[in-house]
């Protein structure tokens, strides 16, 4: 490479250029995104509505002399607020590791001799020496180059690297990536074969992944669906807890002229009325959901991508990498006769060892290059111990690829002969022009690389030659090769995506790829792992000329994208979204992250993926298995599930506490019959109740055979939300009959409260039981284990038992003790409220076929 440079009387700039091109243009460094302060940070959490209501909640313990439950309350505030600190300081990373990928070292030549520099120091006009294993610094053009190779997956999505040429004063100027025989190179790619000299043209933000960092920077986050709706429900429940709690002080001082028992009644139905349980259960939920699908090699850094996940109708996913396994194998050989197929089962035939033999004499000894690699290794495991292989040859000269040939030859001498073997390789048609082959045999030899090729195989034609020792031939064309053969590679599909791409069809989620590689190759992926109408593609080019409209007027028919670029990518998830569609994403290359940031749901491979993919994801495959994407969107539904079942929960038992509170208040002649403290006992089972035992419960056995829940509807709707009060109406019509028949038989006011609160403590449980599940029966659910079902149930009724029993805790709960033929007459009354609900699932299940 010296030598090259010195040949070509390379001088490259002076210091003094380079320090006022630093100041015109600036360092080679992407500027990281604006970032907030934690002071602002942590204001910006405060304000939110849901934790101001924590704030109040645990504030109004604290003034009842509730003094631990208020404490756990504010800490809990606390805790969220430094988990919520800690996820906005993550999230602002992504430019931040774009800038540390787009900036490595480099050789350059400057004044004429070559140094290594940081990259940040690289300036438009630098002259880049460019090596096998380096990682570009910037973009510009190719001045010199032999057999020059170079990875731009991370760009293009390309499975293989792409062949370079020199820049002619012909070129035009800022092309894009993709594709053999361009003359630019670009910043962050790889260069995997060859040697060369480029020009930087761009830095920073102006090369392609600066591009890249520009339109993830304009890419904002919304609070997810759910949060809003939260938000809205909890408002108007805490403004109907004050008017209510207000009414309540005045109608009672005014009827009863008791101000302070007015208050205190108030203040028991404004407990009852606030919504503390919603933002607790909502943070509960996913946190813990988080924690579950981490034991499930998935890593949530977003909390509410957990919940989208159930809704989620659109997977759009990279194919390199993601669907394929990111490294080229042997697939097929031809040695002109017959083809044979290279599976894990068979050995390969000694026919077609030649093949091999010559296809590693013609590869470097520790290559970079994805087919050479696939070379050696297939020899490694099919063929130990063969004569085909010469470890103990001594290369003697190599001919490199060039413009004019599409071929390599390496040159070996052999210990054990007096001769000299030559080996090479390259484009079919590049090896049938060396070996000078008849053109009958041409166009049979022609016929298997069509074959290959529909069947998206990269192919390699493999020759070899002898000489005897004499002076070495100045180009490959003067000796005379025989034809070896032919080898197809392929990108693997990952063994356990056709299932995966299955369940989702089944689960009501439709697959998409979007690949940078070529049409032939992606729709035999698509047919590989069973994609819904593989050969109906768009390719990048029809994608640059389409409309908005056009795209989504198409886009629902068409499971393939090929040959994209990275804008095109996130119009493709813009296009998705605008029609209404959850889209979750996955993808491991800076080309990703701005679509990965912009779906509904990004993730990122934690392996293989980038760091600017990962930090621009909400979710992460910790073991880069396309598989652990569906049990993602299993895990992201069962905990919608239970958390709709929690939230059913809390609306069911509120509605018999709130009424219990309000309606004696209306008659000067009722006593009261709930006060703070029972309301803080209910709120011992109600919390963990709705906070740990329904998010421990196990997924529907349909959970993967059903479409996605609505998006566009609410995740807690009028619906629900009247199935929810229809189950506590029933809870308070019972509690409140089993009141008035205290009343009318002359029952003591203390033994009227022991009664009505066993009922109202047996509905609860029951409550929590038949909300497990809505679509098994109450026998069927209690066989179901649940760990924490025993814990929550059995404390409760431990804690019932002692109540009643204890005369000093009969004295605060203004209680006395009835008989037990009455505690389980109220028992049993309490546990009948739930007969209606156990009914109607009954009917759901024989209207859904299934009784």
């Amino acid at each position: 490479m010296k030598s090259a440079v010195s040949d070509l009387n390379f001088r490259g700039l002076s210091k003094e250029e380079v320090g006022k091109r630093v100041l015109k243009y600036g360092y080679n460094e992407l500027p990281s995104q604006k970032k907030r302060n934690g002071i602002e940070i942590a204001l910006g959490i405060i304000r939110e509505p849901m934790f101001i209501l924590l704030v109040v909640c645990g504030s109004l313990y604290l003034v009842l002399g509730d003094i631990q439950e208020g404490i756990m309350l504010m800490s809990f505030v606390l805790v969220v607020m430094g988990i919520e600190y800690f996820q906005e300081r993550k999230t602002e990373r992504a430019l931040d590791a774009l800038k540390d990928l787009a900036s490595p070292r480099a050789l350059v030549i400057r004044d004429g001799e070559t140094q290594r520099v940081p990259g940040r120091d690289i300036v438009p006009g630098d002259l880049v020496v460019l090596q096998e294993g380096d990682r570009v610094p910037a973009d510009g053009k190719i001045l010199y180059c032999v057999s020059l190779l170079s990875d731009e997956s991370l760009l293009t999505g390309e499975s293989v690297p792409v062949r370079k040429r020199e820049w002619t004063e012909s070129d035009i100027q800022n092309i894009m990536p993709g594709g053999d025989e361009l003359p630019y190179i670009y910043s962050g790619s790889m260069i995997v074969q060859g040697n060369g000299v480029a020009e930087i043209t761009s830095t920073g933000r102006d090369t392609e992944i600066g591009k890249i960092g520009k339109a993830l920077e304009s890419v904002e986050e919304e609070p997810s669906k759910l949060k809003k709706e939260m938000r809205i429900l909890v408002k108007r429940l805490a403004i109907a807890g004050v008017i209510l709690c207000i009414t309540v002080i005045a109608i009672y001082t005014l009827t009863r002229g008791d101000f302070l028992k007015g208050f205190l009644a108030g203040i028991t139905l404004a407990m009852a009325m606030l919504p503390e349980e919603f933002p607790v259960v909502l943070t509960i939920f996913l946190a813990l959901g988080g924690w579950r699908m981490s034991k499930r090699a998935v890593l949530a850094r977003k909390s509410a991508a957990i919940e989208i996940l159930g809704s989620a109708t659109i997977l759009c996913t990279d194919k390199t990498g993601t669907l394929t396994c990111n490294k080229m194998t042997v697939k097929s050989l031809s040695n002109g006769k017959e083809v044979f197929d290279v599976d894990r089962k068979n050995a390969i035939p000694e026919q077609f060892h030649e093949i091999i033999e010559y296809g590693i004499l013609s590869s470097q000894v520790k290559p970079f290059d994805p087919m050479e690699k696939a070379i050696i290794m297939v020899a490694a495991e099919r063929m130990i111990d063969s004569s085909h292989i010469h470890n103990d040859w001594v290369m003697e000269k190599e001919y490199p690829l060039s413009r004019e040939m599409m071929a390599m030859s390496r040159v070996f001498s052999s210990p054990s002969a007096n001769i000299r073997v030559i080996a090479a390789k390259g484009a079919p048609e590049a090896i049938f022009d060396l070996c000078h082959l008849d053109p009958v045999l041409v166009k049979e030899y022609e016929k298997t690389v069509s074959k290959f090729a529909r069947r998206g195989l990269r192919v390699l034609g493999v020759a070899k030659a002898t000489l005897n020792p004499a002076e070495l031939p100045s180009a490959q064309h003067d000796f005379d090769f025989e034809f070896t053969g032919l080898i197809g590679f392929s990108d693997p599909v990952r063994e356990s995506v056709p299932e995966a791409i299955s369940e989702c069809r089944r689960a009501g989620i439709k697959v998409m790829m979007i690949t940078g590689d070529y049409p032939v190759t992606a729709i035999n992926i698509g047919k590989e792992i069973g994609l819904k109408n593989p050969e109906n593609v768009i390719t990048g080019q029809e994608l640059q000329e389409m409309s908005e409209e056009e795209l989504r007027s198409r886009i629902k028919d068409v499971s393939i994208f090929a040959r994209v670029v990275p804008e095109q990518k996130l119009k493709i998830v813009n296009a998705l979204r605008k029609e209404g569609e959850v889209v979750a994403m996955t993808g491991d290359g800076v080309n990703d992250a701005p679509a990965l940031k912009a779906a509904d749901i990004g993730i990122a491979m934690g392996e293989k993926g980038t760091d600017v993919a990962r930090e621009a994801s909400s979710l992460v495959l910790l073991d880069d298995n396309f598989s652990s994407v569906v049990g993602a969107v299993r895990m992201g539904r069962r905990i919608s599930d239970n958390l709709q079942k929690a939230l059913s929960y809390i609306f069911a038992i509120h509605v018999p506490i709130a009424g219990l509170s309000l309606i004696p208040v209306f008659f000067a002649d009722l006593p009261l019959i709930l006060w703070p403290v029972h309301i803080v006992f209910l709120e011992l089972i109600i919390d963990p109740a709705c906070s740990i035992i329904f998010e421990a419960e196990r997924e529907e056995k349909d959970i993967m055979m059903r479409p996605p829940r609505d998006s566009q509807g609410s995740f807690f709707g009028a619906g629900k939300i009247i199935l929810s009060c229809l189950q506590g109406l029933g809870i308070l019509i019972i509690t409140m009959g089993v009141y008035i028949f205290g009343i009318k038989s002359g029952w003591e006011q203390e033994a009227v409260r022991a009664a009505t609160f066993i009922t109202l403590i047996s509905s609860n449980i029951a409550v929590i039981l038949s909300n497990r599940s809505w679509s098994e029966n109450i026998f069927k659910i209690i066989a179901t284990p649940n760990k924490t079902v025993k814990w929550v149930v059995g404390g409760a009724i431990l804690f019932l038992l002692l109540i009643m029993n204890v005369p000093f805790l009969l004295d605060m709960f203004q209680m006395v003790r009835i008989p037990l033929s009455t505690a389980v007459i109220c028992a049993v009354l309490g546990f009948a409220s739930i007969v209606w609900f156990e009914f109607y699932k009954l009917l759901r299940r024989i209207k859904r076929g299934k009784a």
